[in-house]
């Protein structure tokens, strides 16, 4: 399964994880704080510890993309 990670508030790593039928990179596009950098992985590869997210780390240095948040999104929609 894919899952969407970005970097939180606290230094740490925040963690989506899309609903069933939802195209992982609208997910990340809406989901994900605008202008934060996200990364889609594999949940497999994630660690597995869901306890400690502030000790997660992760370099997004080359993201797969930057998200815009919900209100920009649900304006886009409306656009279309």
């Amino acid at each position: 399964m894919k899952q969407i990670i970005y970097p939180n508030e606290f230094g740490g790593v925040a963690l989506i994880t899309p609903a069933e039928g939802w195209d992982v990179k609208v997910v990340a596009r809406k989901d994900v704080p605008n202008g934060l950098p996200y990364k889609i992985v594999n949940s497999e590869d994630l660690p597995q510890d869901h306890d400690f997210f502030n000790a997660w780390e992760y370099d997004f240095s080359n993201p797969d993309g930057y998200g815009i948040g919900h209100e920009a999104w649900f304006k886009e929609q409306e656009q279309k």
